[in-house]
């Protein structure tokens, strides 16, 4: 049995669809762990947007030892709280209140159980890689940013394909004329990647896929590297205005013609927490709707 936690951070978005349920979730957690013999408090940036009677604790203050960040929401609230987690390197579970939920588990109608369990030290621990990405020209850097999920070029305000280059590891890879391309970790393979036509990577492999959008030619397909390449985008100078760089569709940033774009593996990962019952490949049958060989 792992070492239990001696403290729990409560974070949450402000979301219009799912504010109710989020609230009720974070409302039965509040008096769960006042009921525990255990330390509780909420992010401040949770604070801002939910009434409750716990303290809030500066992120400075987290423990990477003895705390645990526990989500509520969906798959985009987990990868906000991601940032957060990974700097102080704080494990992170997340309670599910959105659509699909390919990283938050916990499912509310077994809230405390699961919870409880994995707060006496019965869960399993997965370490999950992040890319980073600048923005540059020449030495000076423009830009900086971490992604959970993917990195992605698009066409910012321009109504036509765009033109760009690929180098890994400073070799040529290929000129695209396309609306863009996702740069994806194994834990963003099943999100915008995979609605891209991309393949669906197990979160422990270590690579990155490259997702060309509605490239012009088509000979263009998805291109699965080692995580530990370094990839770089240089914006062709035909383009006629900027176009945008963004990191888990969360921060982004105007590139434009002739500035290039480096993505390659973070050095701190991602300690995502999971219930002992947790089993990847459930995940992907019931989140995507694959049958079960015992339908009829």
């Amino acid at each position: 049995m792992k070492p239990a936690f001696q403290r729990v951070i409560l974070y949450a978005r402000f979301h219009h669809r799912a504010h109710q349920g989020v609230s009720e979730s974070v409302e039965q957690l509040v008096a769960f762990l006042k009921k525990q013999s255990i330390d509780a408090y909420v992010d401040v940036e949770t604070a801002e947007h939910f009434a409750t009677s716990l303290p809030t604790l500066p992120r400075d203050k987290m423990d990477a030892m003895h705390d645990l960040i526990v989500v509520v929401g969906g798959d985009g609230s987990l990868l906000s709280a991601a940032r957060i987690a990974v700097s102080v390197d704080v494990p992170v579970i997340g309670v599910n209140r959105g659509r699909l939920g390919f990283l938050t588990d916990i499912v509310p109608l077994s809230l405390e159980q699961q919870l409880a369990d994995v707060l006496a030290g019965h869960y399993t621990e997965e370490r999950r890689f992040l890319l980073k990405t600048n923005i540059h020209d020449g030495d000076k850097i423009y830009f900086e940013g971490t992604a959970l999920n993917d990195v992605v070029l698009g066409r910012g305000s321009e109504t036509h394909l765009i033109e760009f280059d690929v180098y890994i590891d400073k070799q040529f890879v290929s000129h695209y004329r396309s609306d863009g391309i996702i740069l994806a970790t194994p834990t963003g393979s099943t999100a915008y990647a995979l609605s891209a036509g991309g393949p669906i990577m197990h979160p422990q492999l270590q690579a990155i896929v490259l997702v060309p959008m509605f490239s012009h030619s088509l000979s263009s397909r998805p291109l699965v590297v080692d995580a530990g390449v370094s990839i770089d985008l240089l914006i062709s100078m035909q383009n006629e205005s900027s176009l945008r760089i963004s990191c888990d569709g969360h921060e982004s940033r105007m590139v434009k013609p002739g500035q290039e774009v480096h993505v390659e593996q973070n050095k701190q990962f991602l300690r995502l927490l999971h219930p002992l019952d947790y089993h990847y490949y459930d995940t992907l049958r019931i989140k995507l709707g694959w049958e079960s060989k015992y339908q009829e």
